[in-house]
């Protein structure tokens, strides 16, 4: 079952508040955080100029947000090196979705920005 559109509405006025103030720093064609939501799913990612073709953009996913309804919780994950998901640990589960999104702004691990 999809995420409810209230909650829809809330998660993607925090998502959008999160990008706009991580690509802050950057200019539009250097470097912008965006998001996208598929079903219960909010993922974060980079959009940068390719290395090789600087007319052409390159995205890379940063995190990842799971909702599960059930349990009303929300997951975070973190994407190692092999591009699989990784459970963000300790703190990665919690009722609400602002307390992660902390998280993945200040990297104390260095999980999600290197």
């Amino acid at each position: 079952m999809a995420i409810s559109e209230f909650e829809l509405y809330k998660v993607e006025k925090l998502a959008k508040s999160f990008c706009s103030v991580k690509s802050g720093n950057f200019s539009r064609e250097q470097l912008y955080i965006d998001y996208k939501i598929e079903g219960q799913t909010l993922y974060f990612f980079e959009v940068r100029p390719m290395w090789n073709d600087p007319t052409k953009n390159t995205e890379i996913l940063v995190a990842k947000f799971t909702y599960v309804k059930k349990d009303k919780i929300w997951k975070l994950y973190w994407l190692r090196q092999n591009q699989k998901w990784q459970a963000y640990e300790p703190d990665g589960i919690n009722l609400h979705l602002e307390p992660l999104l902390e998280i993945v702004q200040e990297d104390k691990q260095a999980c999600f920005w290197g």
